[in-house]
């Protein structure tokens, strides 16, 4: 039996290769495998010995070869393979071993690896008679098997051969995106704005290579009858893969779709200025609570008092470190069934794990940027850039006689972001610094604007509220006027802007238009 060993991460390779030795087998290698073997003092051939052909053009070419090809394609099922192996002189290949450049850590021309994904897309159609090993993971039981069955199963071998076209097809992916040339996310032009913009060709370019690994599995989907897990795209690093469980059970497909939202929004949801924290609540990936203030406990009881009914069962944010003094606020506070903090005290943990032995206690870092969201039509994939926040508040316009006080302008800026991250149709009200009220998920918008003003009640009263796209008529602005909201931000845009305006006008209050920037959640 022979093997062919090539691999640029030699994580495990002596104790593989001793072990393939121990057994009996024949072993070959190349360049730096050859080298690594050598210094352990493990009997090898080297490919230049079968072919007769040494290393050339810098080691880009030396495996590419029919000796190396027509040892592991041969199909031994077929008589006249042999037969021609044999006329050649070639020998058979049992097993191929390799892993490939590391590409992704460093793109580059040189990194893109030619001879290794060719023996292991050799090795894996011939997966009826060859082994393909691509992942060192898989020594232990690769060396399992072979001890003690003399052989892999065609089950096994089945298995690693999908593997191994994975792993090219995560190889390839990668290199597309590459070629593509330049990231979809760039400064604008204007640098003085401090705004962002996308380049659309690099963004939609004309094929999408998305490959995905199972990074973990759920108990089932959205509800017990569908099948869920996690998955992550090859080459990238999502936030979730630092998150660290220190308690509760386990997460759930709306434990992590929920907890994404709330983890992304408390990040968005920090002021530029500084010296304020800030706690959010979600509740099916929708804000019902949300504050910022200097203390986080405050911060947390009035991101709480928002709407306390529906943060039973909910997700909490918690954007600073956890102390003893904020887990026992949130212990006292309704179940969670996420909380999520950058860190936590031991105290607080133990305050936690005792009082809420059913809650998740996550800690993680911030979240990864977003550049792309993709959304599945069955066969088809919707494709857009995230949704991000465009404009800078200080370029809205003031389109009321009353202009917004500075405390207003604050609370205009809070509102704003939670309504962006609220299922459409939106209104929040915030007052002070905290979310009152908010209405989400409507057809009307006048019915968004009644559900928010009715969880704020007085609380409305010299408040801030925020439409995510613009008021078509000025109905749902009066629902917001006769609660008592000072002031109001709106995208703009609308025919009847204008009879908005002076009905805002008619009731004292002062309306920012953003320039037309919305922001509709579906």
């Amino acid at each position: 039996m022979r093997a062919l060993l090539s691999v640029y991460d030699k994580t495990g390779l002596v104790d593989l290769a001793r072990g393939l030795s121990d057994l009996g087998w024949e072993l070959v290698s190349s360049g730096g495998t050859s080298t690594a073997l050598g210094e352990a003092g493990i009997a090898h051939s080297e490919v230049a010995d079968l072919t007769g052909a040494p290393e050339m053009l810098g080691g880009r070419v030396k495996t590419l070869h029919p000796t190396i090809h027509g040892g592991i394609l041969a199909d031994r099922s077929q008589p006249e393979h042999l037969d021609a192996l044999d006329r050649l002189g070639i020998g058979l290949i049992d097993l191929v071993v390799c892993n490939l450049y590391p590409f992704s850590s460093d793109p580059s021309v040189e990194l893109i690896d030619v001879g290794g994904p060719t023996m292991v897309r050799a090795a894996a159609k011939n997966h009826d008679h060859v082994g393909v090993v691509v992942d060192p993971r898989e020594y232990g039981a690769v060396l399992d098997e072979l001890r003690r069955d003399g052989s892999l199963s065609l089950d096994t071998r089945q298995r690693l051969a999908r593997e191994a076209f994975a792993h090219t097809a995560g190889y390839d992916a990668a290199i597309v995106e590459w070629l593509d040339g330049r990231e979809p996310l760039t400064e604008a032009a204007d640098a003085s704005s401090g705004a962002l913009e996308f380049d659309t060709a690099a963004l939609l370019p004309p094929s999408i290579h998305l490959v995905l690994d199972r990074a973990g599995s759920l108990r089932y989907g959205e509800n017990p009858h569908q099948h869920g897990a996690r998955y992550r795209i090859v080459g990238q690093h999502s936030w979730w893969d630092d998150m660290v469980q220190h308690g509760g059970k386990e997460l759930s497909y709306l434990n992590i779709f929920d907890t994404d939202a709330a983890w992304r929004l408390v990040h968005e949801l920090v002021p530029t200025e500084g010296g304020e924290v800030v706690v959010a609540i979600i509740k099916h990936a929708n804000p019902c609570g949300a504050a910022r203030h200097g203390d986080l406990v405050v911060a947390y009881q009035r991101a709480l008092d928002c709407d306390p009914q529906s943060a039973f069962g909910g997700i909490v944010a918690i954007g600073g470190p956890v102390t003893a003094d904020v887990a026992d606020a949130v212990a006292a506070g309704p179940q969670a069934d996420v909380i999520i903090a950058p860190s936590y005290d031991e105290a607080a943990l133990a305050a936690l794990a005792s009082k809420r032995k059913a809650t998740r206690l996550l800690s993680a870092p911030p979240p990864e940027p977003q550049v792309r969201q993709f959304r599945g039509l069955g066969a088809s994939m919707l494709v857009q850039d995230a949704d991000r926040f465009l404009a800078d508040p200080s370029t809205w316009q003031v389109a009321t006689r009353a202009r917004p006080t500075e405390a207003q302008w604050r609370d205009l800026d809070l509102a704003w972001k939670v309504c962006a991250r609220t299922t459409s149709n939106a209104i929040a009200v915030v007052t002070d610094g905290q979310a009152v009220g908010i209405g989400a998920g409507q057809q009307s918008r006048v019915v968004a604007a009644e559900i928010a003003v009715s969880k704020a009640g007085t609380r409305a009263t010299g408040g801030a509220a925020a439409s995510d796209a613009f008021f078509p008529f000025p109905d749902g602005l009066q629902v917001l006027a006769d609660a008592g909201v000072a002031a109001v931000v709106q995208p703009g845009g609308s025919i009847r802007d204008a009879e908005v305006v002076a009905a805002a006008d008619e009731a004292g209050m002062a309306m920012v238009m953003t320039g037309g920037e919305r922001h509709f959640r579906h």
